[in-house]
């Protein structure tokens, strides 16, 4: 185990020393910034939102028609997410690249209802943290492709995502998560509204990880790629890695552990994860490097 183009983040993923890259498990790749933030947003809304019908709220058993799933899914886009109080209502300047490259295969844009593997990632919702309302979208080929395809040309970033080179290399890792039954969900990271980083969310116990270390039950792994020129150096690594996390815990209450594997010679990705209250667990041998296998504990996160 891996957005838009906004017209404001036209540039490739250039690394700066406060940000960080590291390897990851399967064929998926993690970076990640070296400063953690606050969590404060996390638990008081999603857990405001599981109360008042969220994660238990009954729902009848509908199948709707496949032309209100894409309708749905076309008005949600990237603007679904809350927004700050301080916000204007104009739109994001998150301008798509909605033009369809002619090498992009066709393939759904939501989640079947049955493919629950990890709860629902599109349904999580935005959460506050100290730089703004952040969100991870579920990736659509069509719309994230070419930028995420330019974020994984990026030398540091090739270096150990290793998917650089022609378009179809990204699009078949892509397209290999979204063919399958859900255990892994690639995302982009919405901050305040403009896609700045890509994410995949994913089963660390169903993955061949779980080989290698003594897995638990719905442990949730996190791969991360700041891509954004404007977002590197900034410490924003740290902090979303720590709202990513808190959602986890949050929205998938079976889950007692988000489990990360950055390359073991990348020193600032495990301060980042340290920082964003990850423990450091073991090394673990994948088969495209040593690992530091990143633990962030249910029962200590409010601790860490």
């Amino acid at each position: 185990m891996a957005p838009a183009d906004p017209t404001a983040h036209t540039g490739t993923a250039v690394p700066a020393t406060a940000d960080v890259n590291a390897g990851a498990g399967s064929n998926a790749r993690v970076r990640a910034g070296s400063h953690a933030g606050s969590s404060a947003g996390v638990d008081a809304d999603l857990g405001a939102d599981a109360g008042a019908g969220g994660l238990g709220e009954d729902t009848m058993d509908l199948r709707l028609p496949d032309e209100l799933f894409a309708l749905a899914a076309d008005e949600s886009s990237y603007n679904h997410g809350a927004r700050r109080p301080d916000q204007d209502t104009a739109q994001p300047s998150a301008s798509i690249a909605t033009t369809r490259e002619a090498s992009v295969r066709s393939v759904p844009s939501l989640v079947p209802a049955e493919d629950d593997l990890l709860d629902r990632v599109a349904d999580w919702g935005p959460t506050d943290t100290r730089v703004g309302v952040f969100q991870l979208v579920p990736v659509r080929v069509e719309r994230d492709l070419p930028l995420i395809g330019r974020w994984m040309n990026d030398p540091a970033a090739a270096a150990f995502w290793g998917l650089s080179g022609p378009q179809k290399v990204t699009e078949d890792h892509v397209l290999t998560q979204l063919a399958g039954d859900g255990r892994s969900v690639p995302c982009i990271g919405v901050l305040d509204g403009t896609p700045m980083s890509y994410w995949e969310i994913y089963r660390a116990d169903l993955d061949p990880l779980a080989r290698r270390y003594p897995a638990r039950p719905h442990d949730t792994g996190l791969h991360l790629l700041v891509g954004a020129v404007a977002d590197r150096g900034r410490g924003l690594g740290g902090l979303l890695l720590r709202a990513a996390a808190d959602l986890v815990l949050v929205r998938r209450p079976s889950c007692a552990r988000v489990i990360a594997e950055p390359d073991i010679r990348n020193t600032p990705s495990i301060a980042a994860f340290l920082t964003a209250g990850f423990r450091f667990s073991a090394e673990v041998d994948l088969p495209d490097k040593r690992a530091a296998l990143m633990v962030r504990d249910r029962t200590l996160r409010h601790l860490l």
